[in-house]
């Protein structure tokens, strides 16, 4: 009896020694991403479950792709929580599903095989008090969602699909002819040459702003309009400690994912994915979130990529809760308005920002500042390095201070891409956005539109932005516009077109070893108001 005790003795602190090695290599897994980082940020933890592990089936769960799971993942949930939380397994199979909603302490883990793909049945998502688009508003319950929780994780090997090509209203001109009318044939609504899946979608899409209902409605417009306001497929909102990992997240509604006023955030090895005519189509949007760590990681999507957001004018002025602490590294953007972005709801503010390593292949635009009048904010402390781009529609390195709603791509076509020629002057105040402090080092862009293009505010000009080591094959060069303290070293732009630098109201540019293509007769080209401009004497006239 005493050699089974004492067996049984060991065998307990050895599987604890196990668990708690286990535990402290999941600590150390990120350390390398802490190393040389230019601001202080403390190591997230990753989250520990309970050794408690359900299996979906056991709760009448049916992986058939018809029968409706909505009930078996809440019963699941609900179980797994009762025992102080773990691991909800879901195996291979395609699990038809209404909204899942989390609980604290619980990892819903995919298998190899497995899908949920979420119902199309409007009625299966009730209105919810939320936050979209920087707005305090009403949206349709996320397809995903936990609120006030600790200790949440999807991770795995399987997929999730939102059904998203039922929710969103499509543009005529951005797809093709046999696609549109394939879509116009299976039903709702056209006007304009834009498709809605319902008379309420549009109703809802001609009273909004920016996806947003204008005005204080009552009930039962609301409900009138509950077709239009589409959910995000994943919204954690004041959530701590979250992880996302190995799992593709595919066609949602709106935005992919959602953090939102979350605190140590993990995303590693997922794959986000949504056609490239998708409306609202973004990959990741982190909103006024802190410490957080998005690594390896591929994104392929119909509007912003990897996103930081901090709320919309009064709203996230209100909120005042910035998103910072941030680490992105080693991350793929294929299709997508913009390859790592800022904005254009920046109002609570973002800083200390660490972005590395970092390919975008194909985007619209590489690296993607926006804002406008009326924010308010203060975005600074963002520090790149590393990054590749090939195939950029417009440009590599953009900040947009005048942004309208439209993708960069859309402004062009527009013709209201030219830089501010306006001589008013706003008074600054807590609404005027400002952009300080961003270092940009060893950046290499092939088959860009226009090189650069800082386009400021006179009133708050883009301040203290450093660009070093940089390549660019364009077919327009660097454009600067209502910009101060910009220092270029060794920056190299090569134009198929006109000047390699073009300033419009630029007080401070300092330029050391500036390259450009031996034949070119004119490189920089002044306009507007230049003060303190210092060039090397081979950029000289």
């Amino acid at each position: 009896m005493t050699s089974l005790r004492k067996n049984r003795t060991f065998f307990i602190a050895f599987f604890i020694a196990l668990i708690f090695s286990s535990c402290r290599e999941q600590s150390c897994k990120y350390d390398y991403l802490y190393q040389d980082l230019p601001f202080g940020m403390e190591k997230i933890p990753v989250p520990v479950f309970p050794e408690n592990t359900v299996d979906i089936l056991d709760f009448g769960g049916v992986p058939d792709g018809v029968s409706l799971n909505t009930e078996a993942f809440a019963k699941a949930m609900l179980a797994l929580s009762e025992k102080g939380g773990g691991t909800l397994v879901v195996p291979s199979g395609i699990w038809y599903t209404g909204p899942v909603v989390f609980k604290s302490n619980i990892n819903l883990r995919l298998e190899k095989g497995a899908l949920i793909l979420f119902s199309a049945d409007f009625d299966l998502y009730p209105l919810v008090n939320t936050v979209f688009e920087g707005l305090d508003t009403r949206r349709c319950q996320s397809l995903v969602s936990g609120r006030n929780l600790e200790n949440i994780a999807i991770t795995g090997e399987g997929s999730i699909n939102g059904s998203g090509e039922a929710w969103r209203f499509l543009k005529k001109d951005k797809v093709t002819e046999k696609h549109w009318n394939k879509v116009v044939k299976s039903g709702g609504v056209v006007k304009n040459d834009i498709w809605f899946p319902s008379e309420s979608s549009l109703k809802g899409f001609e009273i909004s702003d920016m996806n947003v209902p204008n005005g204080d409605l009552s009930e039962e417009k609301w409900l009138e309009i509950k077709d239009f306001l589409r959910p995000a497929m994943l919204n954690f909102i004041e959530c701590k400690n979250v992880l996302l990992s190995g799992v593709l997240f595919e066609n949602s509604p709106a935005w992919n994912l959602h953090p939102l006023m979350c605190e140590n955030v993990i995303v590693d090895n997922i794959f986000v994915r949504n056609p490239g005519y998708a409306q609202n189509g973004d990959g990741l949007d982190l909103e006024s979130c802190i410490n957080t760590i998005i690594v390896n990681s591929t994104f392929d999507v119909g509007d912003d990529a990897i996103c930081i957001k901090s709320g919309k004018d009064e709203d996230g002025r209100r909120r005042a809760r910035p998103t910072e602490n941030v680490i992105v590294d080693n991350c793929k953007v294929f299709q997508g308005h913009g390859g790592f972005v800022v904005g254009s709801e920046m109002s609570g503010g973002v800083k200390n920002i660490s972005v590395s390593n970092c390919q975008f292949l194909g985007t619209d635009v590489g690296l993607r500042f926006k804002s406008r009048r009326g924010r308010g904010g203060v975005v600074e402390n963002i520090y790149i390095r590393d990054i590749n781009m090939f195939d950029i529609a417009t440009e590599s390195f953009l900040f947009d201070l005048y942004y309208g709603g439209k993708s960069a791509v859309e402004a062009l076509e527009d013709g209201n891409d030219k830089s501010n020629k306006e001589n008013t002057v706003f008074k600054v105040d807590e609404t005027t956005p400002a952009f300080r402090n961003i270092y940009v080092n060893n950046l290499i862009s092939r088959n860009v539109r226009r090189a650069m293009y800082f386009n400021g505010l006179p009133e708050m000009k883009i301040n203290n932005i450093n660009v070093e080591n940089v390549v660019i094959t364009s077919t327009y060069g660097a454009e600067l516009s209502e910009s101060e303290n910009i220092v270029f070293k060794n920056v190299k732009i090569i134009p198929c077109k006109g000047e390699a630098l073009l300033l419009n109201n630029v007080d401070g540019l300092t330029v050391e070893s500036f390259q450009y293509p031996g034949d070119m007769k004119d490189v920089v080209k002044m306009a507007g108001k230049n003060n303190n401009i210092n060039l090397p004497e081979n950029l000289k006239n």
